[in-house]
């Protein structure tokens, strides 16, 4: 590849990644609105507006109400939001294909492209997910998780691309990163569902679905992403081995996924447990994700270790 293709394949790569950025922060807006608005169905003048009909016989009849996507404008706000968060993930998907293209290897050699990649993986996670069920009320708190990402990879993690070290040059890379960002996307879903739970029913927070639902939603998407991010761990120690012979080191980086782990099984352990089913679980989870994040940002920019390499 020339100089100058290469450096198109960069700036592409990198005007998608910033257009991904604007429009989920236009479908944040969306969802905002969404969120202010409540979750009304019919408004009292609209209600009023309604026509009355007179049969014969001098019986008042009321016209059938207007289509509830006609009326709602939260709701027609929230479809907005959904349609830009689908479009943004389309635009976020061709920024990381065309790194790996211009990089010529898979996009996840450093800690920029991993979260690109990891911003993805949570897209991707909740839209799957909503297609399975209604989750226009949660697309506020999935977008600006995302947007904080992707805004700290263009603005500090940012880097050239780079030829891989010796020690990430093996197909494990794939399977063990793959996972990783799958499941780190659940569990950011999860940890956003978890929260919600916690402060349904209070405030501006009457809105949300019940605190029973949300509970039973956390536990449905960590039950989801605990085997993969076990796969993750299985598959890093395995790679560990091909690398530097031998299979696990306590290296911080297999710290932190390890506690990270064990936090996840507690939350698992916790709702199959009487007394822990409600809010203590919920804080667990909430747990187990700063213990993500701890791994994910600490461990790599601030922490020297053999991962290094996945650094700034």
């Amino acid at each position: 590849m020339d100089f100058m293709n290469s450096v198109q394949l960069a700036d592409a790569s990198n005007n998608f990644v910033y257009a991904s950025m604007v429009i989920l922060f236009l479908a944040t807006i969306s969802f905002s609105v969404s969120f202010a608005a409540g979750r009304r169905r019919v408004s009292p003048v609209e209600v009023s507006s309604r026509r009355v009909l007179v049969e014969p016989s001098g019986s008042q009849v009321h016209e059938p109400d207007v289509a509830l996507t006609q009326l709602d404008p939260g709701r027609r706000a929230a479809n907005i939001g959904m349609s830009l968060t689908w479009l943004a993930t389309g635009m976020l998907l061709i920024g990381v294909v065309l790194r790996g293209v211009w990089a010529g290897r898979v996009p996840w050699g450093n800690m920029y492209e991993f979260s690109i990649s990891s911003a993805l993986g949570i897209l991707v996670v909740f839209l799957v997910w909503s297609t399975q069920r209604d989750l226009r009320w949660l697309g506020l708190f999935v977008t600006i998780p995302t947007l904080l990402t992707l805004g700290m990879a263009v603005t500090v993690l940012y880097t050239e691309s780079a030829q891989l070290v010796p020690a990430l040059k093996s197909y494990w890379l794939v399977i063990h990163v793959f996972a990783a960002i799958i499941g780190g996307g659940a569990f950011t879903v999860g940890a956003a569902t978890a929260g919600l739970s916690l402060i349904s029913g209070k405030g501006w927070f009457k809105q949300l679905p019940p605190r029973e639902k949300l509970e039973g939603l956390t536990h449905k998407v960590i039950a989801f992403s605990f085997p993969i991010w076990t796969f993750a761990v299985v598959a890093g120690a395995i790679w560990a081995e091909n690398a530097w012979g031998r299979y696990w080191g306590w290296d911080p980086k297999e710290t932190w996924a390890f506690i990270t782990w064990v936090i996840f099984a507690a939350y698992l352990h916790a709702r199959s447990t009487a007394g822990w089913k409600h809010q203590k679980a919920s804080v667990i989870a909430i747990v187990g994700w700063v213990a993500f994040l701890v791994n994910y940002f600490g461990v790599n920019i601030f922490i020297n270790s053999l991962h290094s390499y996945a650094g700034m």
